[in-house]
C-alpha cells in the first residue's frame, strides 16, 4: 500500500459519520468531567483529585475482587433502563420525531409492572408485556395528537409526563401495593417471587447478584434488532422517509399518519421495557414523588453522546451510569452529598452538545480536506 491510499484512507476516516460520533462524544465526557473537577477544587482543593479519582473508579473503588465483581453488576442493572430510554429518543429522532415524553412512557411502565406484580402477582413475562402494551399506548396518543391535528408532540410529551406521574402515584398508594407509612412500594420478593425477571444463572458471574437478570444481555439483542429494522427493512424506511418528510411519503403511497403514531407507539414500547427490565429486578421499589422520573431526561442526553447509534448507546448508558455511581462513593466529610448528582448532572448536561461538536469537527475536517487539494 503506497502513501497515497494511505493519505487517501485515512481523509476518508476522519471525514466519517463514525469517526465524528466518537470523536464528539469523547469530547463531551472529557469537558463535562474537567468542569465537575473544576467544581471539586473549588468547593475543597485538597481532596478534589482523590473524588475525581473515585468518581471514574466507581467499582474499581473496591479493594476486594468480590465486591468490585457486585458493585460492576449493579453498575450494568442500572444502566439498563439508561440504555432503553435512549433507545426510546433515539428511535423516535431517526424518524422525525422528538420523544421528550420518555420520562412519562416510562414512568406509566413502571406503574402497569408494578400493579401486575404486586397486584395480580402475575409472572414476569406477563409483567413485562402489560408494561410494554400500556407504554406503547401511552407512546401512541402522542402519535395520535400529532398525526391528527398536527399537535407538536413536545408539548404533548411534556403533558403527557405530569399525567402520567400522577396516574402511577394514585394507582401505587394502595395498602395491597405500598408502605403507607414509607410512601414506597412493598418489594417484589416478599409479594410475588415469580414476578421477578429469572437470573438464569447471570449473577454467578458477579458475585451471585441477585439483581443480575436476563435484561442485560438483551438489551444488546434489542441494540441489534433497532438498527436491523431502521436500516435493513422496508418497515424501518418508511418510518424514517415520514420523518424526513411527510407529504413526499404520502405522495409515494405511504400511510404518513399511521407511521407517526406507530414510531411513537415504538418509542413508548421502549420505554415500558426500560421500566420493567429494571422495576422487576427488584432492586429497587417506586416512591411517591413530586418529579417525573429523570432516567427519561437523562435518555435524552445518553441517545446523543451515543452519537443516535445503538451499539453507542450502550458504551454511552454505561459511561453515564459508572460516573453516577462513582460519585455516590465521594468522601461526604469534605463535600455535600449532593456533589455526586451535580457532577453527574454536569457531565450529562455537556452530552447534550454532542451535535454541536460534531458539527464542528465537520467544518474542520472539510477546511483540512479544501487545504490538502489545494
Amino acid at each position: 500500500m503506497n502513501l497515497e491510499n494511505i493519505k487517501s484512507k485515512t481523509r476518508d476516516f476522519l471525514h466519517s459519520e463514525s469517526f465524528k460520533n466518537i470523536t464528539a462524544s469523547i469530547i463531551c465526557a472529557l469537558i463535562g468531567i474537567i468542569v465537575g473537577f473544576v467544581i471539586l477544587l473549588l468547593i475543597n482543593a485538597q481532596n478534589a483529585p482523590k473524588a475525581m479519582s473515585t468518581i471514574l473508579k466507581n467499582f474499581m473503588y473496591y479493594k476486594k475482587p468480590s465486591m468490585r465483581s457486585y458493585y460492576l453488576g449493579i453498575t450494568l442493572v442500572k444502566s439498563v433502563p439508561l440504555i432503553f430510554c435512549a433507545f426510546s429518543v433515539m428511535f423516535a429522532y431517526k424518524t422525525g420525531l422528538f420523544n421528550i415524553g420518555i420520562g412519562g412512557q416510562y414512568c406509566i411502565g413502571i406503574g402497569a409492572s408494578l400493579l401486575c406484580a404486586l397486584q395480580f402477582h402475575l409472572p414476569w413475562y406477563l409483567c413485562v408485556l402489560a408494561s410494554v402494551v400500556v407504554a406503547a399506548l401511552w407512546g401512541a396518543i402522542v402519535g395520535i395528537f400529532k398525526a391528527l391535528w398536527n399537535v407538536n408532540e413536545v408539548i404533548a410529551s411534556i403533558m403527557m409526563n405530569w399525567i402520567a406521574l400522577y396516574a402511577v402515584n394514585i394507582l401505587m398508594a394502595k395498602e395491597t401495593m405500598m408502605n403507607l407509612t414509607r410512601s414506597e412500594t412493598y418489594t417484589i420478593m416478599s409479594r410475588s417471587a415469580k414476578s421477578i425477571l429469572p437470573s438464569l444463572g447471570l449473577g454467578k458471574l458477579f458475585n451471585n447478584n441477585q439483581y443480575v437478570t436476563i435484561a442485560i444481555p438483551l438489551t444488546i439483542v434489542f441494540a441489534v434488532a433497532i438498527m436491523i429494522v431502521l436500516n435493513k427493512t422496508t418497515f424501518g424506511y418508511e418510518l424514517k422517509a415520514t420523518g424526513l418528510n411527510k407529504y413526499a411519503a404520502k405522495y409515494a403511497g405511504m400511510n404518513d399518519k399511521m407511521n407517526i403514531i406507530t414510531t411513537m407507539a415504538i418509542a413508548g414500547a421502549l420505554g415500558g421495557f426500560a421500566a420493567s427490565f429494571y422495576f422487576l429486578t427488584d432492586i429497587q421499589p417506586w416512591k411517591t414523588s413530586s418529579a417525573v422520573p429523570a432516567m427519561g431526561f437523562s435518555g435524552i442526553a445518553v441517545a446523543f453522546l451515543g452519537g443516535l447509534n445503538p451499539i453507542g448507546i450502550i458504551f454511552a448508558g454505561f459511561f453515564i451510569e459508572h460516573i453516577s455511581l462513582g460519585g455516590t462513593l465521594i468522601d461526604m466529610r469534605y463535600y455535600n452529598p449532593q456533589i455526586a448528582d451535580l457532577i453527574s448532572s454536569i457531565i450529562i448536561y455537556v452530552c447534550a452538545f454532542v451535535l454541536f461538536i460534531k458539527y464542528l469537527l465537520g467544518k474542520i475536517t472539510e477546511r483540512k480536506g479544501k487545504g490538502a487539494e489545494k
